[in-house]
């Protein structure tokens, strides 16, 4: 099970051709208290960068983009009744969707855990 990181502060972790993703520690961190999450619908095709969700917060909205290409398979229905979940667990229970990888290769400039932690190192 591979997790990959991106500059905009999203996790994908990669189960075979089905990766989950959601926002990194950091970003929840960063957003503050999380009172809403806009979800994409299932069936939904993005290609990589586009954007797939919004995460709402009590400092800002904040737009999350779709780390590969590829179509939503499933969503976390939970996020609806408890979005504060993405602040709990943020690369855990507080996952955004799955989604099935058209190209696994629009993974390979992604960061691996300790490029990732150097990154958001440097923003301090």
């Amino acid at each position: 099970m591979t997790v990959r990181y991106t500059k905009e502060h999203e996790w994908i972790r990669i189960e075979g051709a089905v990766a989950l993703v959601g926002i990194t520690d950091y970003a929840q961190k960063q957003l503050g208290d999380i009172v809403f999450v806009e979800l994409p619908a299932v069936g939904t095709k993005f290609a990589k960068g586009a954007q797939a969700a919004v995460v709402e917060s009590v400092k800002a909205a904040s737009e999350v983009y779709a780390p590969a290409a590829g179509e939503i398979v499933a969503i976390n229905g939970a996020l609806a009744d408890n979005p504060a979940t993405v602040n709990s667990a943020p690369e855990g229970e507080g996952w955004f969707y799955k989604i099935k990888l058209a190209n696994p290769a629009d993974l390979n400039d992604a960061m691996d855990k300790a490029a990732y932690d150097a990154y958001v190192g440097g923003l301090h």
